[in-house]
């Protein structure tokens, strides 16, 4: 009877979780490296380091202007959602990179365990999406001037990984669906609009219609967004406990969706002949 970590080949399970940890970091860092070569730091930096940053004043200027919350509420809530950036698009370019690079089926034809072989994919995208929330975080927090207070950092960076891991779970379904549908940009974009809207990133959530409150309740960060507001209030972790358990299950949700999905459609491929078309 084969195991999770059976590749499928007959090995000892010594051997065989010996090569679901090769895939799983080899595989995973090489499969990045290769996909995110372009990734110069003419790049990376404004798009993942500057942009969030400006996101973060902006809206904290026109919090302001409004008259609605403080500095803080801002830097918070648009530090936490600026993990979407390299997040959502970074699955949805690890996947669908695949299918454009044209090793999508040479991929899906090994017998390596899909487990490891996808979310392998995705450790170096949660990395990424930590350097930018905790950059966005410390970077917003000196330019405006807000204090976090020294019990809060530790409950803040757990934070941070619940939300990062939430947020690639979301972004493994979109890629997902980018296996089989050219319109995953759209959709990334799409997500990403309402994650603005819907979390309380930059809007109150008592101050929105029910439906988008809803809606809220469903999407990753927002749940990630209210724990460490209220951290930085000065609530406990213990005190923020059910939030980020709501949080890390939301992702694990997102998680199995999108590897049942992407099952689905390597099955599909293989009745196709085509694991890569529409």
């Amino acid at each position: 009877m084969t195991t999770l970590l059976d590749t499928g080949t007959g090995q000892p399970p010594q051997s065989a979780q010996l090569n679901f940890v090769r895939v799983f970091v080899v595989g995973g860092a090489y499969a990045y490296r290769a996909l995110f070569a372009w990734a110069n730091p003419y790049v990376y930096v404004p798009i993942m380091l500057v942009q969030p940053i400006f996101q973060i004043l902006f809206f904290a200027y026109l919090g302001r202007a409004a008259h609605i919350e403080n500095d803080s509420f801002f830097v918070i809530g648009n530090a936490i959602q600026a993990i979407s950036t390299a997040t959502l698009f970074g699955m949805l370019f690890t996947l669908d990179g695949e299918r454009y690079a044209q090793t999508l089926s040479s991929i899906l034809a090994t017998p390596a365990n899909r487990v490891a072989l996808f979310l392998g994919r995705s450790l170096p995208v949660m990395l990424n999406g930590m350097i930018v929330g905790t950059w966005s975080l410390v970077i917003g927090s000196l330019i405006l001037g807000t204090t976090i207070p020294a019990s809060a950092i530790a409950p803040l960076v757990l934070t941070v990984v619940v939300a990062v891991f939430s947020s690639a779970g979301c972004g493994f379904v979109i890629g997902s669906l980018s296996l089989r549908y050219r319109n995953g940009l759209v959709l990334a974009n799409t997500l990403s609009a309402f994650l603005l809207l819907c979390t309380g990133a930059n809007i109150p959530r008592d101050s929105l219609p029910e439906v988008l409150r809803v809606i809220g309740d469903c999407l990753p960060l927002t749940h990630a967004i209210h724990a460490a507001r209220d951290l930085v209030a000065g609530s406990s972790l213990r005190d923020v406990s059910a939030l980020l358990t709501t949080e890390l299950a939301i992702g694990l949700a997102y998680a199995l969706a999108g590897f049942i999905l992407l099952r689905y459609f390597e099955q599909l491929g293989r009745r196709k002949a085509a694991f890569d078309t529409a």
